[in-house]
């Protein structure tokens, strides 16, 4: 057959198109083709060469376009392999055509057809080709379907042609499918694209159209428009009594502001940081109220003891006092920075409010436990989407003031992560020579925060980085006496419940020997915090029986069980050193100062040593130590061959974990009570570290251990020697029913611990070797 070469189309059986005949070559073809018949070799012609597969096609008309050139109207009948070219005359190529003969459509090809008509109408719907839906629809032979992907003006030729020389028709259905995936893929794509951004411009356009109604109305209204808003700054900052600094950086964004549209998003960034910056109270100070003993009556008047934060504040007022009455420039002195270390419940939070009540200044506080966003202190970046600035900028705002105080709650509790350390943020604020110019990150101007009085509150100084631990001026409450807590309830606990109850001061009336028990039996605590619940709990029960018809009720000591039912604590001291080999320990908590036992046992066997209780590394390391003081033959009651064996020891409350090298005197006379067979007293407890020569090292928590001796009913105390000037810290009412021996060497707490003659556990040498089984009978 002639050959019709095609060199930008291609043209598939089914398909009726009109060809251009521009070459001699085609000419010479069609001129053939008309000679021998009307069919004609439809060959398309790709990167130089013919394809492996042509269209035979029927002429169905032949004419001249009007540019004069020839044009056949052909319509592809089936598809040929071409085989070898044959010799002719003229210019036409003629070449064998050998027809494809199909073979017949199955399941497969059915369903694959199905769901190329299903892509190609959904993408003639979106083309708005609607005849041309029903038209394809009519075509059933999926062999036909899968060549109406030629009329596809999304196909490069090249596809078109790898279409025709794909001869099975499953394969030619599976490329065809692909095609129009990708072809209804990115018209969905675009048609997205376009309706997000006709969206957008439309969201636009009647946003600026809203902008120009709202101007117009105001206009009308009177209200102005944004130039006016502008003017309205201008007056604000015109009344703002701020530093130089702060007036230029305002100013500036005022400028900025009249300069950026109103449908720009940084036009509310602007006005928001203008509104944060006038709302700073530039300028605004507390008049101070120094008046010496007015101040003592408030602070004695909120709380009992806590004599020496009192006095700290009374030194502080003292020199404001005199720096103003004498004309002196107080220079970096102005803001004081406490720290008020102690147990939960002993009032450290609510002393700064009565800080601010002595001083006539404005209170604030920010709570700083879990916070881990060094933001939250500094502020962040106006750059980031809902920036505002830090807590420090935040309680200015709210106080009104420029110097509050500035109460920092559980600063120990603060954290780090990836988002930055605020403990390191707090090391301007809280520095006197650097916080006269803190700069937060939203604000970017400098703030003069040396006139505020920061109080910080922590339960655990050992928590507190040292840097900031440094810049801070430590005051430590260590807990109340029993007498103080009974003063405190009835001063102010009391009051408080009965008034939370809606009854009279005189419908309720509890005796100081049942605060005495309550505050001793029902809660064993550093604070009053637990004291405060259980008085609640009496006030509730009065408030009950008052309910049902009483006219009052009087709570003595004898109605207290009644009340709160059986005590929580008992004196459990005696009994617990009733056998050899239990020592009475004094040790400090996050809680306050609190009595802990040591036991000790020995069991045949291989030597040794047992520990538990959750002991630190520093405690484990303490238990070694006496052991191997007690083997090294260093006492004269003990010897080393006595010591061998198997030693546990163990710190009860198990699920409390403890660490601190301060129970190695306990420890010491653990092990050697067990060996000698004597008792421990049951009245002495004890504390301080121990070396391998048996020296006796200095601890701290004096106070607060002595004050938990005190709660536990014991009557002695051991102290290391160079801990001696710390017993002066304990109250003087403690003070006098204590005794307190000052030792160098363990073997002085051993003399004055234990008891001169063998208890119930019999000699040293019946313990050594006794059964384990029988000595704990």
């Amino acid at each position: 057959m002639p050959v019709l070469p095609l060199t930008t189309g291609v043209v598939l059986p089914g398909m009726a198109v009109t060809v251009a005949v521009e070459t001699e070559g085609a000419v010479a073809a069609v001129d053939a083709a008309e000679s021998a018949g009307t069919k004609i070799l439809l060959l398309p012609q790709i990167n130089g060469r013919y394809a492996r597969v042509g269209t035979i096609a029927t002429i169905t008309e032949a004419g001249r376009l009007r540019n004069g050139s020839r044009a056949l109207a052909v319509e592809g009948v089936e598809r040929a392999t071409v085989g070898v070219g044959l010799p002719g005359t003229g210019l036409a190529l003629w070449v064998e055509a050998i027809p494809v003969v199909e073979r017949e459509a199955n399941d497969n090809d059915e369903a694959l057809a199905r769901e190329y008509k299903a892509v190609v109408e959904n993408i003639l719907d979106q083309r708005g080709a609607g005849r041309l839906v029903e038209a394809f629809k009519e075509i059933d032979d999926p062999s036909r379907v899968a060549d109406t992907a030629g009329w596809s003006p999304d196909l490069s030729f090249e596809r078109k042609v790898e279409l025709l020389e794909t001869i099975d028709v499953g394969e030619r259905l599976t490329a065809a499918l692909e095609w129009a995936r990708e072809t209804l893929a990115d018209m969905s794509l675009k048609e997205r694209v376009r309706r997000e951004a006709t969206d957008g411009m439309e969201q636009q356009q009647r946003e600026y159209l809203l902008r120009q109604q709202m101007a117009a109305i105001r206009k009308e209204l009177g209200e102005g428009d944004d130039a006016d808003v502008a003017d309205e700054y201008r007056s604000k900052l015109a009344d703002l009594d701020a530093p130089e600094a702060v007036i230029e950086a305002v100013a500036r964004e005022i400028d900025r502001l009249e300069r950026t549209g109103p449908q720009s998003p940084e036009h509310s960034w602007i006005r928001t940081w203008l509104d944060t910056m006038l709302e700073v109270p530039w300028g605004v100070y507390s008049e101070e109220t120094l008046d010496i003993e007015r101040a003592r009556e408030v602070l004695d008047a909120d709380h009992t003891g806590l004599d020496d934060v009192k006095d700290r504040i009374i030194e502080h007022l003292a020199v404001r006092k005199l720096q103003r009455d004498r004309g002196v420039d107080r220079g970096d002195a102005g803001g004081a920075i406490l720290l008020l270390v102690g147990p939960p419940g002993v009032g450290k939070t609510s002393l700064g409010s009565s800080v601010a009540s002595a001083l006539g200044r404005k209170y604030v506080r920010v709570a700083l436990g879990g916070v881990r966003d060094e933001a939250e202190i500094r502020g962040h970046r106006r750059t980031y989407v809902g920036a505002q600035p830090g807590r420090i900028v935040r309680a200015l705002k709210e106080a009104g003031t420029m110097n509050p105080v500035f109460v920092l709650d559980e600063v120990d509790k603060l954290g780090s992560d990836y988002r930055g350390d605020p403990s390191s943020a707090l090391l301007e604020v809280l520095d006197p020579e650097q916080n006269d110019s803190f700069r937060d990150h939203y604000l970017e101007v400098e703030l003069d925060l040396s006139d505020v009085v920061f109080v910080a509150t922590a339960n655990v100084a050992e928590q507190i980085p040292g840097p900031l631990y440094d810049r801070m001026e430590v005051i430590r409450l260590d807990g109340y006496t029993e007498d103080e807590k009974v003063a405190i309830a009835r001063t102010h606990l009391v009051p408080k419940q009965v008034g939370r109850a809606a009854l009279e001061p005189t419908e309720l009336t509890i005796t100081d020997d049942a605060l005495r028990l309550i505050a001793g039996d029902y809660t064993r605590e550093a604070g009053v915090r637990s004291l405060e619940r259980e008085v609640g709990k009496l006030v509730r029960k009065a408030a009950t029986t008052i309910a049902g018809g009483a006219a009052e009720v009087t709570v003595d000591v004898d109605d207290v069980v009644q009340f709160l039912g059986r005590p929580k604590f008992f004196a459990e001291v005696a009994e617990r050193t009733l056998v050899p080999g239990v020592a009475t320990g004094l040790a400090v908590t996050g809680a306050g100062g609190d009595v802990l036992f040591v036991e000790a046992t020995r069991s045949p066997g291989d030597s040794g040593l047992t520990l538990t209780g959750q002991l630190g590394d520093v405690m484990t390391e303490s238990a070694r130590i006496a052991l191997s003081f007690v083997r090294s033959g260093a006492v004269d009651e003990v010897h080393p061959l006595e010591a061998e064996g198997r030693w546990h020891v163990h710190v009860p409350a198990g699920a409390v974990p403890k660490d601190g090298p301060s129970a190695g005197v306990t420890m010491t006379t653990a092990l050697v009570s067990r060996l000698t067979g004597r008792r421990v007293r049951s009245t002495v407890g004890m504390t301080g570290e121990v070396t391998l020569q048996g020296r006796v090292l200095p601890i701290g928590g004096v106070k607060q251990k002595v004050l938990a001796a005190h709660r536990a009913g014991l009557t002695e105390v051991i102290l290391p020697a160079r801990n001696g000037g710390d017993v002066d810290d304990v109250p003087d009412a403690v003070r006098d029913e204590m005794t307190f021996h000052l030792v160098d060497d363990v073997r002085e707490v051993l003399a004055i611990a234990l008891e001169s003659e063998v208890g119930s556990g019999g000699s040293a040498s019946e313990e050594a070797n006794r059964e384990p089984r029988a000595a704990a009978a």
